[in-house]
């Protein structure tokens, strides 16, 4: 009687559809990175109807966090894995490998009336940094400059304050939000504002800068010569296997590439 109840257990479960973990991913972290694992993961179910994969943003150390507590299969990040983590990771017996996925760059953006086209590396610093408070400084009105960052948990606020502050601090009285979409919604919603996104998140609601006389785009990221240019990641626990492998071998094939091309990313391939 034991063996016929599993086997209809198991029948129903087939036939209500029920997925194995091998049916399962989870993806968790950057917002950066969020649009192409979204529109990845779109694709990729498209064309196999029994799996399912749930992707969240929350930021790189979330992400990060999260595959070192095992509760998702890939990591997202816009930001390499810091020591401290890696030496978290090895503790827990997780080994992270990191899969670049496309290259990107940190746009700085300010709201669309202030008449401002162009700021060097130094003077994006000395905002961000509390030195120059007034656009009247940079060339631009005597309005009080609103600034807006990311929060600590971003890999784009790391790498920000690694490439544009030399590591130093945000000034205290920064806007500090949770994800590029809500920087993009605050600077262009704010007169006299001044935030950084990546580039897939550009549009005409905001302006954005040239840095050094350099414009953000797909372009000037390939070459470098933009300055504000990084890395886009996935981290896997060890080499992928079974759907983690299948859906960052779609990620890199000519079709999830397209993806990172059409989203104002930077294919690797």
């Amino acid at each position: 009687m034991m063996k016929k109840l599993i086997t209809a257990i198991a029948i129903i479960g087939l036939v209500s559809g029920i997925a194995s973990a091998d049916d399962q991913l989870v993806i968790t972290g950057s917002t950066t990175v969020l649009p192409i694992a979204q529109a990845c993961a779109e694709a990729f179910m498209d064309s196999h109807p029994s799996i399912d994969i749930t992707v969240r943003g929350g930021g790189s150390g979330v992400g990060i966090a999260a595959l070192l507590d095992a509760t998702c299969d890939i990591a997202d990040a816009s930001r390499p894995m810091k020591s401290k983590e890696l030496t978290k990771a090895r503790a827990k017996g997780i080994n992270p490998v990191e899969h670049i996925i496309a290259w990107d760059c940190i746009a700085v953006i300010v709201h669309p009336d202030v008449p401002v086209s162009e700021l060097s590396l130094e003077q994006i610093s000395d905002i961000y940094s509390g030195k120059i408070n007034n656009w009247k400084d940079v060339g631009g009105p005597r309005k009080k400059i609103v600034v807006v960052s990311r929060d600590v948990s971003s890999g784009t606020y790391e790498v920000f304050k690694k490439k544009v502050l030399g590591g130093g601090s945000v000034r205290d009285d920064a806007l500090k939000v949770a994800s590029n979409q809500a920087v993009m919604t605050s600077v262009s919603s704010t007169p006299f504002s001044i935030g950084y996104v990546g580039l897939g998140y550009l549009n005409n609601k905001v302006k954005a800068v040239k840095v050094n006389g350099v414009t953000p785009s797909k372009k000037t990221a390939k070459s470098g010569t933009f300055p504000i240019v990084r890395p886009l990641y996935m981290y896997t626990n060890g080499e992928p296997t079974g759907l983690a492998k299948q859906f960052l071998n779609f990620v890199f094939s000519s079709e999830g590439q397209k993806i990172v091309d059409e989203l104002g990313y930077v294919p690797v391939k």
